[in-house]
């Protein structure tokens, strides 16, 4: 995954200031080597030199200033690194953008019960978003109603699945956790911060957590969704709901703040996640002949085929850039990419994780390591879905050594990493950017000239969302 410096973040986004219509929505080359991410149909990986990759890495980065110029307002300057954009060192950075201001750090997630009490509310919280199940307008008062009954019936089959991993949702504290953790690699990198946690559906809300910004008076505000790879059904979702808490708030909208959609570039990520997999390797009795199995969330088909979402298309890279680190350690084993939790009748991201599975059984793997590449905490899709439910198939289907990564959790690498993405958004607080990578990547494909994402524009995709919308969210219930 480059350098911090090469790559600082996929983009750092002011909320609801740059509006860019649908044409303007990356479109992702293919990635630097098809071969390793088109597993579906091709379960090996060759090792390959340097001169094999076809990837052009350009170190760059675009953006303005917060008060630009009325005559450079819609131009681009390019910098040599995120940080060069404005300063020259770290000295500098400490300098210019922490001085007196109180810098805060928005952690965004979904949330989960805590109890088997708390399976129906959240639930409800769940399905009474109006951009989950979308109705009419004329039938809108059913909203609630609806959600009520919805959560009362699939409540009994959510709480087996929580009372099977201790009785409810280890998110919240492992999120805490991280929080706390990226509070003191700031403090220890000489960035005072405070950090909160804001949960999408149950407890502390985000609205909690803004209440909390607003009281300590933080007049400088990061918001970094905790999730690597970007859907419009995750951090798409807290963003439209963060969005629209900042409209209706004086306090906020004079705020500075700005937004790292996703990071899952970013060398530290890339190498923590390596280090798991190099580390979980080592417990097969022949650790090279194991499959390497990327177990993703999944995400109905039309969310990337008609809404423009670059889940899969940032999912796949991701995998891509863990694998050539895995390689500069001598690790070359095969590999495959799957899609989990899928629910309903609409068809979701391809391959399935269980039916792949099934498949690789049949073609005679006898070691699989799975890893839940779409998440950084356990909760009930690493600990029920995976631990239990695919472990279990993948022995009926003949794989006789299984195992499974780690969620992240406060590995140093990679809370450290998150710290530093931290910083060398500051220069961008109150401004618009566009990442090295997207920058990198204009070398190599024909993408619109202008690249900036905001917020506003990413709530009017999730509204032309289908009704089956809910269906994103639903398997998260599981």
């Amino acid at each position: 995954m480059w350098s911090s410096s090469q790559a600082s973040t996929r983009g750092v986004v002011e909320m609801g200031r740059v509006e860019a219509g649908p044409s303007h929505f990356p479109k992702r080359p293919a990635p630097r080597n098809p071969a390793r991410v088109n597993l579906s149909r091709i379960h090996a990986v060759k090792p390959c030199s340097a001169g094999d990759r076809s990837g052009i890495s350009v170190k760059c980065n675009l953006g303005w200033s917060s008060q630009p110029s009325p005559d450079l307002r819609h131009h681009f300057t390019g910098y040599s690194s995120a940080s060069e954009a404005v300063l020259t060192s770290q000295s500098d950075l400490r300098k210019l953008f922490v001085g007196n201001e109180k810098i805060g750090v928005l952690l965004l997630n979904l949330g989960g019960p805590e109890t088997l009490d708390d399976v129906q509310p959240f639930l409800f919280n769940l399905f009474a978003d109006p951009d989950i199940i979308r109705l009419p307008r004329l039938f809108r008062f059913l909203q609630k109603p609806l959600a009520q009954f919805i959560s009362v019936v699939r409540a009994p089959k959510s709480k087996e699945g929580y009372a099977s991993i201790g009785g409810g949702s280890p998110l919240r504290q492992i999120t805490d956790a991280q929080a706390e953790a990226l509070r003191e690699a700031l403090c220890e990198k000489d960035v005072p911060s405070k950090v909160y946690v804001g949960m999408r559906y149950w407890h502390p809300f985000t609205e909690e957590a803004i209440e909390q910004i607003k009281h300590d008076g933080i007049t400088k505000l990061v918001v970094l969704p905790l999730y690597p790879q970007f859907s419009i059904s995750t951090s798409g979702s807290s963003l439209r709901l963060l969005e629209s808490i900042f409209r209706e708030d004086e306090y906020l909208v004079n705020m500075q703040h700005t937004v790292i959609p996703s990071w899952y570039q970013r060398e530290g990520y890339i190498k923590a996640m390596a280090t798991l997999i190099e580390n979980e390797l080592k417990n097969f009795p022949e650790p090279q002949k194991v499959m390497i199995f990327f177990s993703a969330h999944g995400v109905p088909l039309a969310y990337v085929e008609e809404a423009g979402d670059p889940y899969k298309a940032e999912m796949e890279e991701c995998i891509d850039l863990i694998m050539e680190e895995l390689e500069k350690r001598g690790i070359t084993n095969p590999c495959t990419l799957a899609y989990q939790s899928r629910v309903g009748p609409v068809e979701w991201l391809k391959p399935y994780t269980d039916e792949t599975i099934v498949e690789l059984g049949q073609k005679g793997v006898k070691s699989l390591l799975a890893v839940p590449i779409s998440f950084v905490s356990e909760h009930i899709e690493t600990l029920e879905e995976i631990d239990v439910e695919y472990k279990e198939l993948a022995l009926k289907s003949g794989i006789e050594h299984w195992g499974r990564v780690p969620a992240l959790g406060c590995e140093p690498t990679f809370i450290s990493d998150l710290a530093d993405a931290v910083i060398e958004s500051l220069p961008y607080v109150g401004a618009m950017a566009v990442s090295n990578l997207e920058a990198r990547q204009v070398t190599t494909s024909t993408w619109p000239a202008k690249l900036c994402i905001s917020s506003a524009w990413l709530v009017k995709r999730i509204l032309l969302l289908p009704n089956a919308l809910c269906m994103g969210i639903l398997c998260l219930t599981k």
